[in-house]
């Protein structure tokens, strides 16, 4: 198959979801071997029987790694997609310009009379339709990120008390567990990275760039630029 329709037009117009898709798939492979290879360490170091990898696959310990690292991703996509439509950024292309704070009129925003023809069918739409499919993305970046955050409590607290339980010590609620230094300790290291992160990129792309990149300006374009895309 060939042309726009065949193997290479799909592998064109859905490269970058593609490349990050598979790249998370080797990474979770990568990480489900490490994983079992440190958890087989730990248990030989309390002289317990070493456990298959699709044993540990459904361990509590992997199940709570994976969430606690998915519900910071997605609290730094919740949190950004809903401060920027508020806080600005001079100079940077992930900021919006600096008139426009704000969700901005239904003319800017293509909805109601200002929709085309091939808007989105909620975008044409109003009353409750318009209103959730208008802010459907922080919906469900918040949404993934709760479901997360509350699978790594419920699996943190069965992956803490199994070591508690080793060591000869009483298991912990899931309420006493959501106040234990282990869970926030899981919570907050991750949290800082991934805020860090996104503060980098909104500073640093002010002034550099990268040719090509939409997440970057124009090579040529001023610093004090804003919301311009290369």
């Amino acid at each position: 198959m060939s042309g726009r329709g065949g193997v290479r037009g799909f592998l064109r117009d859905n490269g970058l979801g593609l490349f990050f898709t598979i790249g998370f798939l080797l990474a979770l492979v990568g990480q489900a071997i490490a994983g079992h290879a440190d958890f087989n360490n730990q248990l030989a170091a309390d002289q317990l029987q070493q456990i298959s990898l699709g044993a540990y696959l459904t361990t509590s310990d992997f199940a709570v790694d994976v969430s606690e690292n998915w519900q910071s991703e997605y609290l730094q996509f919740f949190l950004y997609v809903g401060v920027t439509v508020w806080l600005l950024q001079r100079g940077s292309p992930e900021s919006k310009e600096l008139h426009k704070a704000g969700t901005e009129s239904d003319k800017e925003q293509l909805v109601g009379a200002y929709a085309k023809e091939d808007s989105p069918r909620w975008a044409k739409a109003g009353g409750w339709r318009r209103a959730v499919y208008s802010h459907s993305l922080l919906l469900v970046m918040g949404a993934v990120f709760l479901l997360s955050w509350l699978v790594q409590s419920i699996t943190g607290t069965a992956a803490y008390n199994e070591q508690r339980l080793r060591q000869l010590q009483a298991p912990l609620s899931w309420t006493d567990y959501l106040g234990a230094a282990d869970f926030w300790n899981r919570t907050l290291q991750n949290w800082q990275s991934e805020l860090l992160a996104v503060a980098s990129m909104a500073v640093l792309s002010v002034y550099l760039r990268q040719r090509g990149s939409p997440e970057s300006k124009p090579v040529g374009a001023a610093h004090g630029a804003t919301g311009v895309e290369g």
